[in-house]
C-alpha cells in the first residue's frame, strides 16, 4: 500500500481514504482499480461489502451498507446506515490507563502568576464583564476609545476585552439549567488571563444581577458600573474609562515569570473537520497533549456529540468509577437535551465535514477523540465548570466551535489548540488560538491563517511524534509570549456564545 495514494488506519478496516483525488481506473492497491473518481479524503472499498455489511474504519463499525458495494467503489455518506449509539450503563472504567507517556522536552514556561491562585495567565488582559447584552453598545464605544487612547500608555497590557454576550435578561433566570450560563459568566470574570482585576458593567434592571455574577467580596464600587445610575451617555463612557485606567495601571506592573507547566491549562478543539483530521492533526494534538500532561500541565478536550460514539474508549481511560460515572452522566444529560429538540447525535456532521470525506458522526467521533491522546482521564466537568485536578480532563460542551470555546474559557483554559481540515478563521479574544491543519493543501492556501500543518503525516514525510513535538513546543512558546498565532496577530475573535440550555422567556 502506498501511503501517498491511500491511508488505511487499522488492519481490520475494509476501507481506506484517498490522500489525493483518485481518478477512475487507477490501480490503487493489490490490483484494485478505482471504479469511480474518488475525491480527496473520501473512502474507497478494499473488499466487496454485502448489503447490510459492516463498513469499518479506525477498526470500528462506521455503519452498515445500504446496498452492496464492490471493492474499488467510492463510499460516501449516502451509502451507510448509522449504527446504534453505544450504551452507557455497561461501560467499564479504568481498564486502559497508560503510564508510559512520551517525555516532555521542557517542564516550564514564562507566564503571569495568578494572584487568585490556580492556573497562570498566558496573556495580560483587562477583561470587562457584563451582566446583560443591553450594555454592549455603550461598552464597545468605550473599549474602542480605550484601545486608541489608553492602551498605548500601558505597554505591558496585551489587550482590553469586553465579555459581551446574549444572556442576562429575557431568560428564565431561576430555571434549573440556568446554572450553566450563570456558571460560565461567573467563571469568566476571574479568567486567569485577566490578572485578578474585576470590572463589571451592568444596566440596572436585568435578571442577571451583579449579586448573581460576583462574589460578595468583589461587589465593590471600584469594580462595578451600573449604566442606569449615570447621567447620560458621556457620563457612562467617562466612568468606564476612569475605572479601566485604574485597572490598567495595576496590570501594567505585572511581568512574566518562569513557571512550571503544572500552572498551564490548555484546551483542545477541532472544527471544520475532514477525513484527515483523525489521521494527522488530531493525533498530533493528542501526542502534544500527552507531552503536556507528562510535564504536569492540564489539558481539556470536549464536544459531546463528537465523543459519544467512542465514549466506551474514554471510559476505559477514566482513572476510577467516580470519573467514569460522571462521564456517563454527562452523556446521558446531552442525549436528553438533544431528544427534547427532536434530534440525536446524527445532526452533527456539517456539509463541509461530508465534503471532506466524513460520512457520519461515528467516523467524525473516532477522529475527534484522537486529540485527547492516550493519557488517563482524571476528571470530567459539566459545561463551564472549573477543574479541581491536573492532567487530562474531559470537559463536556456542545460541539459548536463558538459555544465550546467560551465553555472552555470559563473552565480556565489560557490557550487553545484548534485542529481543522476544511479551514476556519475562528479565534478567541480572551486567549490565543493555535490553528493546526490536517492537510498541506489547506496550509498552502491559508499560509497566513494556519500556524502548523500536520499534512506531512499523510504523505509519509513526517510522523505523529514529530509533528506532535513541534506542536508542543509551539504551545509553550506562544504561552510564553514568544510568538503570536495568526488569529491573535489579526485580532480574529468570534462572538462569545454562552451555552444556555434553559428557556428564553
Amino acid at each position: 500500500m502506498s501511503r501517498k495514494t491511500i491511508i488505511k488506519i487499522n488492519d481490520n478496516d475494509n476501507v481506506a481514504i484517498a490522500v489525493k483525488e483518485i481518478p477512475a481506473g487507477m490501480e490503487v492497491i493489490d490490483g484494485i482499480p478505482a471504479n469511480q473518481n474518488i475525491p480527496q479524503g473520501h473512502k474507497m472499498a478494499l473488499h466487496d461489502i454485502q448489503k447490510d455489511g459492516e463498513i469499518r474504519r479506525y477498526g470500528v463499525v462506521l455503519g452498515y451498507a445500504l446496498d452492496s458495494i464492490r471493492k474499488g467503489d467510492w463510499i460516501n455518506e449516502h451509502m451507510l446506515r448509522l449504527p446504534v449509539v453505544p450504551e452507557l450503563d455497561d461501560m467499564v472504567f479504568g481498564t486502559n490507563l497508560v503510564s508510559d507517556l512520551p517525555k516532555a522536552p521542557v517542564k516550564s514556561f514564562k507566564g503571569y502568576r495568578n494572584p487568585n491562585g490556580g492556573y497562570a495567565g498566558t496573556r495580560n488582559i483587562l477583561g470587562i464583564s457584563t451582566t446583560v447584552q443591553c450594555v454592549t453598545g455603550v461598552l464597545n464605544v468605550a473599549v474602542k476609545r480605550m484601545k486608541e487612547e489608553l492602551l498605548p500608555k500601558y505597554p505591558n497590557v496585551d489587550d482590553i476585552v469586553p465579555i459581551n454576550h446574549a444572556y442576562g435578561c429575557g431568560v428564565a433566570i431561576n430555571a434549573p439549567e440556568a446554572k450553566v450560563p450563570i456558571r460560565a459568566l461567573r467563571n469568566l470574570v476571574k479568567h486567569p488571563n485577566f490578572g485578578g482585576e474585576i470590572m463589571v458593567i451592568g444596566l440596572g434592571c436585568e435578571k442577571l444581577t451583579v449579586e448573581m455574577l460576583l462574589d460578595e467580596d468583589d461587589r465593590k464600587p471600584e469594580n462595578v458600573i451600573i449604566l442606569q445610575e449615570k447621567a447620560g451617555f458621556h457620563d457612562m463612557i467617562d466612568s468606564i474609562i476612569k475605572m479601566a485606567e485604574q485597572k490598567l495601571e495595576r496590570l501594567n506592573a505585572r511581568r512574566r515569570e518562569t513557571l512550571p507547566l503544572s500552572e498551564l491549562c490548555i484546551g483542545m478543539q477541532c472544527g471544520g473537520s475532514d477525513a484527515f483530521s483523525g489521521v494527522t492533526a488530531n493525533p498530533s494534538a493528542g501526542y502534544a497533549a500527552d507531552l503536556l500532561v507528562q510535564a504536569g500541565a492540564t489539558v481539556l478536550f470536549s464536544e459531546v456529540t463528537e465523543v459519544r460514539d467512542g465514549v466506551h474508549l474514554l471510559g476505559e481511560r477514566c482513572i476510577n468509577d467516580k470519573v467514569g460515572k460522571k462521564l456517563a452522566a454527562e452523556m446521558k444529560w446531552y442525549d436528553k437535551y438533544l431528544e427534547k429538540g427532536g434530534v440525536d447525535r446524527s445532526a452533527n456532521p456539517t456539509p463541509g465535514n461530508k465534503k471532506g470525506g466524513l460520512s457520519n458522526i461515528v467516523e467524525k467521533a473516532m477522529g475527534s477523540i484522537a486529540k485527547s491522546g492516550k493519557s488517563p482521564i482524571v476528571e470530567v466537568l459539566s459545561p463551564a465548570e472549573r477543574p479541581a485536578k491536573h492532567g487530562m480532563i474531559y470537559a463536556a460542551t456542545p460541539a459548536s466551535d463558538i459555544v465550546c470555546g467560551p465553555c472552555q474559557l470559563a473552565s480556565g483554559i489560557t490557550l487553545q489548540v484548534f485542529m481543522t481540515g476544511r479551514g476556519t478563521p475562528y479565534g478567541l479574544a480572551a486567549a490565543p488560538v493555535i490553528k493546526v491543519s490536517s492537510r498541506d493543501d489547506l496550509k498552502d492556501m491559508w499560509s497566513d491563517l494556519i500556524d502548523v500543518s500536520a499534512g506531512p503525516i499523510a504523505s509519509g514525510d513526517a510522523t505523529i511524534p514529530e509533528i506532535g513535538t513541534l506542536l508542543f513546543q509551539r504551545i509553550v512558546d506562544i504561552a510564553s509570549g514568544k510568538h503570536k498565532p495568526w488569529a491573535e496577530v489579526y485580532g480574529l475573535h468570534n462572538d462569545l456564545c454562552i451555552f444556555n440550555p434553559a428557556p428564553i422567556t
